[in-house]
């Protein structure tokens, strides 16, 4: 599967962009400021250079090696840092009371991994640590303008709510919305919002 990421990052350009996200960018100023920031699948890295440039402690977690030294020498040229990390977020240790902040951005997985992984992503927020998550539902399987093609890949609002319930919702829907972000993701979208707080 990596072998498939790291062809896509292999281009000159960025395949979603330079632009951070849409709904990142919106609540950036939700999550405490100067904490340490994880973000997930993070790619060629276009929302932890912006979450850098906020100030900031990122750190990114992804498995294609060619995508985060795309990420490595881009932050090198704006001047900011970002711990980047390659590995298979299955076998990345989250820790315990650890992050201000964790950034689920277009990371699919199977059905059958997510719950583990909201779990950990619960236990490794601190207090008063900011989740927030953008992802596809299965309803974006009629408008193929990005995102995985297998409905098993995509979750929905109740899902979330489920299994992080232990979280204080800030806000979470499931919308339609035009998504511009270099040529991987473009046009109308169906995704779902979340976005939480440990208490």
């Amino acid at each position: 599967m990596s072998n498939m990421w790291d062809k896509r990052y292999s281009e000159k350009n960025f395949f979603y962009g330079t632009e951070p996200n849409d709904f990142l960018r919106l609540n950036v100023g939700r999550f405490p400021a100067g904490g340490r920031v994880l973000t997930l699948a993070e790619g060629e890295g276009r929302n932890a250079i912006f979450l850098a440039k906020h100030g900031f402690k990122v750190t990114a977690v992804d498995w294609s090696e060619v995508g985060l030294k795309k990420l490595a020498s881009w932050a090198a040229r704006e001047g900011v840092a970002v711990d980047t990390v390659c590995t298979d977020i299955n076998q990345f240790d989250f820790g315990s009371n650890a992050w201000d902040g964790i950034v689920s951005i277009w990371f699919h997985l199977p059905s059958h991994d997510r719950p583990a992984l909201y779990a950990r992503c619960v236990q490794a927020l601190k207090s008063k640590g900011v989740f927030l998550l953008e992802a596809y539902t299965p309803k974006q399987l009629n408008f193929k303008t990005g995102g995985p093609s297998d409905p098993d890949m995509l979750p929905n609002l109740q899902e979330l709510q489920n299994n992080l319930a232990k979280l204080q919702i800030t806000s979470a829907a499931e919308i339609e919305r035009d998504i511009q972000e270099g040529e991987g993701h473009r046009g109308r979208s169906a995704v779902v919002q979340f976005l939480a707080q440990k208490s």
